[in-house]
């Protein structure tokens, strides 16, 4: 436990930052029919608690499978659904989602606000260690790597959702599935890569990250034209 509020606040402030940032950049693909700002916030603070109930999940996992890799996709799967059911959840069964972009834009946020606290879980360690330096360097690494990762890997799952928004019900349940499927690939590729690796990759995985970025940056074009 951090009894020192100063670098419990430094922690939220290098971890929430970068994930407002980020957020302000997506939220501007829907700048015709913005969602309320409220809601918003609901959300982002709805990510941040989920946080809280993947940690058991998490642990469970590292102490119950023996291989590396399967541990990597597990966690992974348990992030990406959870964030899913924290949007669906939610707003089951209310008329917020009424237009194909909201599925991104309502699970992009959530995943930031997941990110915001998993972000500064990861910078207390160093900066309680008085390794300033570390927990900056830490930080800026996971403004570009993780925060993004979050944010797109629902990108995807939201993006599945909306294409399929004026599909069959069972042709929303393949497309979900989907989406989950690349969402869940993603971000294992992503961490594989960080973990097993020691993060030699990260420049090349990160350009791969921002050529999925750019992907989803267009399909939110389609999105707001199937919205009009």
């Amino acid at each position: 436990m951090i009894n020192d509020p100063k670098i419990l606040g430094l922690a939220l402030l290098g971890g929430i930052a970068p994930a407002l940032l980020w957020l302000w950049f997506w939220l501007k693909e829907d700048n015709q029919k913005p969602e309320p700002k409220g809601l918003l916030a609901i959300l982002f603070f709805i990510g941040m608690v989920l946080v809280i109930l993947v940690i058991p999940a998490q642990k469970f996992i590292q102490n119950n499978v023996t291989s590396s890799e399967w541990q990597i996709i597990g966690w992974a799967s348990i992030e990406e659904l959870i964030k899913y059911l924290g949007v669906v959840i939610l707003l089951y069964k209310t008329n917020r989602i009424d237009e194909p972009i909201d599925w991104p834009i309502f699970l992009i946020t959530v995943a930031l606000g997941f990110a915001a606290l998993e972000n500064t879980l990861f910078l207390i360690k160093p900066l309680s260690l008085n390794q300033t330096t570390v927990g900056l360097l830490t930080g800026q690494l996971r403004f570009l790597g993780s925060t993004l990762l979050h944010a797109v890997s629902s990108g995807i799952v939201g993006v599945s959702l909306g294409l399929s928004f004026h599909m069959g019900k069972y042709v929303k349940k393949i497309y979900l599935l989907v989406g989950l499927l690349l969402a869940i690939t993603l971000h294992s590729t992503f961490n594989f890569f960080i973990i097993e690796d020691n993060g030699n990759n990260f420049l090349e995985v990160l350009g791969f990250l921002w050529v999925v970025t750019i992907i989803i940056i267009l399909l939110f074009e389609k999105l707001r034209r199937m919205s009009l």
